[in-house]
């Protein structure tokens, strides 16, 4: 036999051993059932009816399940990330190294008049200036090397944009007038601080959005600029850099100067005690799949009020595949902070545990002064720091309120109103038809009824163990600071909250990391 023969055989044989390896790793290998890394559940099996059948769709399903759960699925991504990061285009012109992955964001010529009232003063960035920039999947932006790797989202919006936003602000307030302060704040994101100067086409600027929408609020509208403290912070972490969401220290510098617009009592750190979840990975690392994120874990600092006394209720909501609230719970008292284990990917969902709920904290204070904070999830993090500062905190997400909102707030005495979204939401035009929408609706079985407490509040240093995005830890009560609750009378009722908080978590946090932009 000549050696042609023999080599041919032998490549044979080898591919045929290859495939035999991979058939039995695809098919006979148990499937994934939880992606870690985009903090969801896979594809499960579908279930049999003749009309899918008929249809296609049982054997499309079918399909979308064999690929979506194949055996080693996450160490599959991980490997073509790094073979990404080794095989990535070398360095542009502007020192902006791309992948192919690329997606430029358009901006426009900042046309707004930078004299206008209530004009947010410039901000120069030193923090990441000087570095190059690489952009990876969905054109996030990865900025500097090592564990000091950063993921930010490009911004796409002009300076004429976010009108609707300080129009949904100016409705409250016609609505509810002088009884009602009404507030307006825009969450700038982590991009308009750390983008580095090369970089900087690939994003549009934030600052001239924030003015365009606080040039348009009506006189009776407090602007909260919360741009200028950020700024003077950046040096600090005030923005997780392995998610898209802000750190809980910028939060803390938002809620500061939001108290001083309102004129109610804030207190420093010093009041806090400090919390930390280490080697945390958040929610860039799924968007951007890029291994420098994973390979940057960081700490998530979080903060919990000491000597104040305050007691959480919550009512729940269930919604279907497309987010619409199919039922609502019972009002039920709960954890406001959970902390989460090290190395947990959900530790943002640290504050109230998820979005799809109706949150009223009532604290110990008594100054008459009610807060409703309606928000996207960048807001989560903001009314924790408001304890010492409102009577009553009631927590409203866009996405999910059921309630007439003129009947809430006459139910509850509401006496101030905060608008806490982030510049991608308080640009588009969907939010500003939610919030008008919440004014009209009426009052649906699905949203159920405002939150009723009558008891005094409780312990504030309360700590749960949960996990999101997999199966739920054992949850943990914490009482440290504040008036201890009485063990006897309130162990049952603290262990039923925890187990609802823990299932609701686990549920919640799979729907709400799917998208960094609109979802949020």
């Amino acid at each position: 036999m000549d050696s042609k023969k023999i080599y041919s055989a032998a490549y044979i044989s080898v591919m045929l051993t290859v495939f035999a390896i991979m058939a039995a790793v695809f098919n006979i290998m148990p499937r994934s059932k939880v992606s870690q890394l985009e903090k969801r559940e896979l594809a499960k099996f579908p279930t049999f009816t003749a009309d899918k059948l008929l249809s296609g769709s049982f054997t499309k399903d079918i399909s979308s399940w064999y690929s979506d759960t194949e055996p080693y699925r996450e160490q599959f991504m991980q490997l073509s990330m790094n073979i990404k990061d080794v095989i990535s285009v070398a360095l542009s012109e502007d020192n902006v190294r791309f992948h192919a992955s690329n997606t430029p964001v358009q901006t426009e010529e900042d046309t707004y008049d930078e004299e206008a009232e209530r004009n947010v003063g410039e901000y120069k960035n030193r923090q990441t200036a000087d570095e190059n920039a690489k952009i990876a999947n969905a054109g996030i932006l990865i900025v500097g090397k090592g564990d000091k790797a950063r993921a930010l989202m490009a911004f796409g919006g002009s300076s004429k944009g976010g009108g609707n936003y300080a129009e949904a602000a100016n409705k409250y307030k016609e609505v509810f007038g002088p009884k009602v302060n009404v507030y307006c704040m825009v969450i700038p994101t982590a991009a308009e601080f750390y983008c580095p100067d090369a970089a900087r086409s690939r994003t549009s600027p934030q600052r001239p959005v924030i003015n365009n929408i606080h040039s348009k609020l009506a006189p009776g509208v407090h602007a909260v600029d919360i741009y200028t403290p950020l700024g003077q912070h950046a040096s600090e972490d005030i923005y997780l850099r392995t998610d898209h969401h802000w750190a809980p220290l910028g939060a803390y510098y938002a809620a500061q100067k939001f108290a001083q617009v309102a004129r109610v009592p804030f207190k420093t750190l010093k009041s806090y005690e400090r919390h930390v979840v280490h080697r945390y990975v958040g929610s860039m690392y799924g968007y951007s799949k890029d291994i420098a994120i994973k390979n940057a874990p960081e700490d998530f600092v979080f903060y919990t009020p000491k000597g104040v006394s305050y007691t959480t209720t919550y009512i729940d909501y269930t919604v279907d595949r497309d987010y619409r609230v199919t039922s609502t719970s019972k009002p039920h008292k709960g954890n406001f902070f959970c902390h989460f284990k090290d190395g947990s990917g959900a530790a943002y969902c640290t504050f109230m545990g998820s979005d799809m709920r109706i949150t009223q904290v009532r604290t110990g204070v008594k100054n008459h002064r009610r807060l409703m904070i309606l928000k996207d999830s960048f807001g989560n993090a903001i009314p924790g720091y408001l304890f010492y500062s409102f009577e009553e905190i009631h927590v409203v997400d866009y996405r999910y309120f059921g309630r007439n909102m003129k009947r809430y707030v006459e139910e509850n005495h509401i006496t101030d109103i905060l608008f806490a979204n982030n510049i991608f939401n308080a640009y588009s035009p969907k939010i500003y038809k939610r919030y008008l929408g919440f004014l009209s609706q009426a009052d649906s079985a699905v949203g159920g009824a405002a939150p009723k407490v009558k008891d005094k509040p409780t312990a504030p240093a309360e700590k749960s163990d949960t996990h999101a995005a997999a199966p739920a830890a054992s949850a943990k009560p914490v009482e440290k600071d504040g008036q201890p609750t009485d063990k006897k009378t309130d162990k049952k009722t603290d262990k039923k909250a925890e187990k609802k908080d823990e299932k609701t978590t686990e549920k919640a946090t799979e729907k709400e990391t799917k998208k960094p932009t609109e979802a949020e």
